[in-house]
């Protein structure tokens, strides 16, 4: 039996963490240890872990605040297994979570593996609205949770990712911190040569925003960090990545045409209803909610502008920066 080592970093998040415990404690698969490494957090997160010692394998570490990726490569230090598992604090799991990893690992095994996310039954509208924008074909091209997209090699993504401890121990860990840490880590590795997998039954209920505000500030950084993996790897950055930006700049020019040429104000309208339209029934067929359907689009619009807006930022710092700069993220404060 292989035994896992669940790392989890946490950052002002006991609550949330305390839930994801109680996932833990339910799991079919035994052979683990959970590692909680307190990112810097002001909330701490301590008392929920001394409430787990008589339930769990549970280590408990505290560090300076430098971010998720080098709060991760703590974790990565201080386990015992054979096999990390990296979770999210805001993330919920089913109780056969490890089993299927494990049922997986042994009839076809990889070194790095990714599991998809989704919303649970229990979320809020807003939740489950950002749920379905942030999964949606129409609003990421395919990129997050599928085995093959127009994105390119499957990235497995941190909130959701487990990997073998050669895999640690050949790449070193995160090299950064924030700033799309686990896109760079995932490329980092399979430039190794380790193989990669989508595990689609192991799946995550992923809490991520409940606010549009929050979704909108977390996008932008996400946009942001789209840039950021560039300056490592510059064929990694693909014209799907571009879609949001040219959305964002297409949709605000739709009033200035208005005065240059009314034929395309009138077709950038007719646009814009055709997407709200396609999103409406997107999202209705995929929650069954018309509420969650309407609040869709809004998470749909925030998630565009938002990746937008953050992207045509950094690439304009990009644009006047030395070409040598790296960007850890270690002292940008991500959005909470």
């Amino acid at each position: 039996m292989r035994k896992y080592s669940v790392i989890i970093p946490v950052y002002n998040r006991p609550d949330e963490l305390q839930e994801l415990l109680t996932c833990l404690d339910t799991q079919t698969y035994k052979n683990f240890e959970v590692i909680i490494v307190e990112d810097g957090s002001k909330v701490k997160s301590d008392l929920v872990v001394q409430s787990f010692q008589h339930k769990l394998d549970i280590h408990y570490f505290y560090k300076e605040n430098g971010g998720q990726g080098f709060a991760r490569n703590t974790g990565f230090e201080k386990s015992s297994g054979d096999y990390f598992i990296l979770l999210d604090s805001d993330a919920l799991i089913e109780p056969d979570y490890l089993s299927i990893v494990e049922q997986r690992l042994n009839s076809d095994y990889v070194d790095l593996y990714g599991g998809p996310d989704t919303d649970h039954p229990s979320f809020s509208p807003i939740q489950k609205a950002i749920s379905y924008s942030m999964t949606s074909f129409i609003t990421t091209g395919g990129i997050r949770g599928k085995k093959n997209n127009m994105g390119g090699t499957f990235h497995p993504r941190s909130f959701n990712m487990g990997l073998s401890r050669t895999v640690y121990e050949r790449t070193g860990g995160f090299q950064t911190s924030r700033m799309g840490e686990d896109i760079l880590f995932s490329i980092g590795a399979l430039r190794l040569g380790f193989r990669s997998a989508l595990i689609p039954e192991a799946f995550i209920y992923h809490k991520r925003r409940t606010q549009f505000a929050q979704f909108f500030r977390q996008l932008k950084f996400f946009g942001r960090a789209r840039i950021n993996i560039a300056r490592f790897y510059p064929e990694e950055l693909k014209l799907v990545h571009t879609i949001p930006f040219l959305f964002t700049a297409g949709v605000i020019s739709i009033p200035f045409w208005f005065w240059i040429f009314k034929p395309f104000f009138y077709l950038g309208i007719a646009f814009v209803l055709l997407i709200i339209l396609a999103l409406f029934f997107d999202a209705l067929r995929s929650t069954k909610s018309i509420k969650v359907a309407f609040l869709g689009i809004v998470a749909a619009f925030v998630q565009l502008f938002g990746y937008g807006i953050g992207f045509i930022q950094e690439g304009w710092t990009r644009i006047w920066e030395k070409k040598s700069h790296r960007e850890t993220g270690a002292t940008i404060e991500y959005p909470s």
